[in-house]
């Protein structure tokens, strides 16, 4: 192995072992859940939320959750992929963000015109209602508007 290589190696291991430790939450801060699909390998999620540290702002993350995708889901378009995974990850992650205030942000620009769209399939039709069923404290979500 090259010089090159061992070094990019141990830099590699050394991100993945001294990563952020995770911070607890509190529920009067608005949560942030980034959520991403990649095309039949898996979907991956991370709720952040953006506190005070010694003085100072700083986005620290409550949680990562992450899945395989079935083997029927695999064969979805993006779209309909990324609902199915934005139902998933706020069905496992509604102890946090039930009665909170949260952010969606995900690469999906389709997810964007749900709420507004008069022709909506079986998943798509859900995404709408339940955001805002779980978002109860009247904020808009900058990832609907």
């Amino acid at each position: 192995m090259t010089k090159e290589r061992r070094d990019a190696y141990e830099r590699i291991k050394s991100e993945i072992t001294n990563a952020p430790g995770l911070i607890l939450p509190d529920f009067e801060l608005i949560l942030n859940l980034y959520i991403d699909a990649a095309c039949s390998q898996g979907l991956g999620a991370a709720l952040h939320q953006r506190q005070i540290v010694d003085g100072e702002p700083r986005e620290g993350v409550l949680c990562y959750i992450s899945r395989q995708l079935k083997d029927s889901e695999a064969r979805y378009g993006a779209t309909q992929t990324e609902c199915i995974f934005l139902l998933w990850a706020l069905e496992k992650l509604h102890y946090y963000l039930e009665g909170s205030v949260f952010e969606v942000y995900t690469d999906c620009t389709a997810l964007k015109c749900l709420k507004y769209s008069d022709f909506l399939n079986g998943h798509q039709e859900v995404v709408p209602q339940t955001v805002e069923t779980l978002n109860q404290k009247g904020k808009k979500l900058p990832y609907w508007e």
